[in-house]
């Protein structure tokens, strides 16, 4: 009876789901009609774009002074082609002044026992590491491996030049303090793919004095095994550098929808990564991948090809972090009317080459939103119609090839993973602004900041490909009326169904697997997992509501559809159950009686909430609060289990209570932080004035 009963449980899940279990190969869709997928797909240059990047990434230059005392190349380039296209409200925002270091000569010359010249920035700028300081110095060359303290407690570097392969964070700062005039690294991540790579990072240089310079592996493996032989090696180093003030400047376009002033959707790109990092990959493909989008969509609204929309979509081109961050706090009005965020930072790599895949970077549970969905859907279409069908019959080809001329024909390879913070989006994604915001990124790279991410490594056809899918995932939001909102909902909710079947099948495998000693532990944590994504999948079908916040009937079609959420989390608790129940008969114990500790009673009865303050403060803000609570609370109060801060202010938004926030934070992490860890954790940001309950 209790088998009959558990399998009843599950078919009742899983008839929700079963249509995951294989897709259908002759139907592929998006929330837009056919026809305008294959318009946009056609009009979309993977050619263009290239070019692009050729222009704006050819080769690592050392940038005139020129440009930093006036208008950056790139944001000249950006502006004029927009403009080119016709896009005439294209322009360079400027938000005050950085300071940036620059090179301005640096050369390293052996001058025995033979002469050669090892480095030149002029060559190639990123031989000089960044943070280095002026010097015209001839000394001997000393290996000291890869800069362990061992090295330089046996071997007297005074008044040396040190090679090492080791890295310069490390190197730098113990040949200085060991009395070395300066270093030659040839570090690199990845020297059997590459034996040419040179890594793009600097130096910090505290004291103001040293200097470093970077070499192929194969050129430093050369000079080290001269070495190791005896020979007596002598070089000569002349550095001059400068530091620079220039403006923050972040070139904008707004393709207008119907609507003036209305919703918007925001497109970006980081375009500078510093001053002297200039990659094609990273991030040349992105910027010249959402400037052939802004193009498209411009071209085909003002053709007619593409009905205009309501909303408006934004692109803007930013210095990583230190342009997004000012832009947006600047532009408080317009995230207020933002409903969502895409970021592409590296989207135009070889992808068989390079065993990589296009990745979609999710929000978090503290920021659910249809966005990923809508990404996702996108990306498996131009999977479905790019790929060799693995049957042996009927067509042999792509069924809707997206493949440019000089591009490769490779199959599209993507994947969906779980949110990374490490790019612009997470700018909107703040607690402060709550713009939902999602990042594209190919990964692996092999050349990802190394002086041979140039465009070379990059392919026209997923430049193409990921112009594609800026335009068709932006446009769908822009135009969505009730049709494409109910699309867009569908869409959530069957890969809500698919996503919670999979976290039903980690808690039933965790159940099935428990010792009599932890099944208790156990159960507790597959039910709060289970029960923190159901939650999850809920808000994140509520959100498509604010497509179409003013019609009754899409919002009675769309609480259907969240209530039907909830009915396949309570199935899926009731097979939980159930699981526990036979694996305590197979480990003859008593069944499990869920109930809240005295902890968890104290985390349900409150409900967190940002304050104002806290807010006001801006992306940064909230730290320096964090840093006025005295340390004696700290300690009381301390966390050390809980990764991300920012994740549990962002689920503090004044409905959640304290235990959904417990459960929405733990699913998202391998190792769960304990409740009392979150009490504390509460009870620091309350003291500090981030959250206020």
């Amino acid at each position: 009876m209790k088998t009959a009963r558990i399998l009843t449980s599950l078919a009742a899940f899983f008839a929700a789901v079963s249509i995951t279990a294989q897709w259908n190969y002759s139907y592929q869709y998006g929330s837009l009609s056919p026809a305008l997928l294959e318009m946009i797909a056609g009009e979309a240059s993977g050619e263009r774009a290239y070019n692009d990047l050729v222009e704006l990434t050819g080769y690592n230059r050392p940038r005139p002074l020129s440009e930093y005392q006036g208008t950056l190349f790139e944001s000249v380039y950006i502006v004029d082609k927009l403009k080119s296209y016709g896009i005439d409200n294209a322009t360079i925002e400027r938000f005050g002044k950085t300071t940036t270091w620059k090179g301005l000569e640096g050369t390293l010359w052996e001058v025995g026992p033979g002469r050669s010249k090892i480095a030149d920035y002029d060559g190639l700028p990123l031989m000089l590491a960044s943070g280095s300081a002026d010097a015209d110095v001839t000394a001997q060359l000393i290996w000291v491996g890869e800069g362990s303290s061992n090295w330089f407690t046996s071997v007297d570097v005074t008044d040396a030049i040190v090679l090492t392969s080791g890295p310069l964070s490390r190197v730098f700062p113990a040949a200085m303090a060991a009395g070395a005039h300066g270093v030659v690294s040839f570090e690199s991540d990845r020297p059997l793919i590459d034996p040419l790579q040179i890594p793009t990072g600097g130096i910090r240089n505290t004291e103001g004095k040293g200097f470093a310079f970077r070499i192929p592996p194969r050129d430093g493996h050369l000079l080290r095994d001269r070495l190791a032989r005896g020979e007596n090696i002598r070089v000569h180093a002349k550095v001059k550098t400068t530091n620079l003030e220039l403006d923050i400047q972040v070139p904008t376009c707004l393709i207008e929808g119907t609507e003036k002033g209305g919703e918007e959707i925001i497109v970006c790109a980081h375009i500078f990564e510093g001053y002297v990092k200039m990659g094609a990959n990273d991030n040349g493909s992105g910027s010249v991948a959402i400037l052939d989008a802004a193009r498209v969509l411009h071209t085909m609204y003002n053709d007619g090809r593409l009905p205009r929309p309501r909303r408006s979509i934004r692109f803007i081109w930013i210095p990583e972090f230190s342009g997004t961050i000012p832009w947006v706090g600047a532009n408080r009005d317009i995230m207020s009317r933002t409903l969502a965020n895409i970021n592409l930072d590296m989207v135009g790599i070889r992808m068989a080459e390079n065993q990589s895949f296009l990745n979609m970077h999710r929000t978090t549970f503290g920021m659910p939103h249809y966005i990923n969905d809508v990404l996702q859907m996108y990306m498996r279409y131009i999977s479905e119609t790019n790929k060799i069908r693995c049957t042996p019959v009927g067509r042999f080809g792509f069924l809707k090839p997206m493949i440019a001329p000089t591009g490769t024909d490779d199959p599209f390879y993507w994947n969906v993973e779980a949110y990374l913070g490490a790019s612009d989006h997470a700018v909107f994604n703040n607690f402060t602004i709550k713009v939902p915001g999602i990042l594209l990124n190919n990964w692996p790279d092999h050349y990802y900041h190394t002086s041979n991410d140039r465009p070379g490594v990059c392919d026209p056809t997923q430049l193409k490909r990921s112009v594609f899918l800026t335009v068709a995932s932006a446009y769908s939001i822009a135009s969505a009326g009730e049709q494409g909102a109910m699309k867009i909902a569908g869409e959530v909710l069957g890969n809500a169904a698919h996503r919670m079947g999979h976290q039903l099948t980690i808690g039933t495998d965790r159940i099935a697997s428990a010792s009599a000693k932890d099944l208790a532990t156990v159960y507790r944590r597959s039910v709060f997992d289970y029960q923190a994504v159901s939650m999850n999948e809920y808000e994140t079908v509520m959100s498509v509501a604010e497509l179409c916040l003013n019609d009754r009937g899409f919002a009675r079609a769309l609480t259907a559809m969240a209530a039907s959420v909830l009915s396949q989390r309570d199935a899926g608790l009731s097979v939980l159950e159930q699981q526990m129940a036979v694996r305590c008969r197979q480990l003859d114990i008593r069944p499990v009686a869920l109930t809240l500790s005295e902890d968890e009673k104290r985390a349900s009865a409150i409900k967190p909430s940002v304050t104002g303050k806290a807010i006001d403060g801006g992306y940064y803000g909230y730290r320096t609060m964090m840093q006025e609570v005295p340390q004696e609370f700290l300690k009381k109060h301390s966390y050390p289990s809980i990764r991300s801060i920012h994740e549990v202010i962002l689920l503090c938004d004044g409905n959640r209570t304290g235990l959904d926030i417990v459960k929405l934070y733990n699913a998202q992490y391998p190792e769960h932080a304990d409740v009392r860890e979150f009490l504390n954790a509460f009870a620091v940001l309350k003291e500090a004035g981030v959250i206020a309950y």
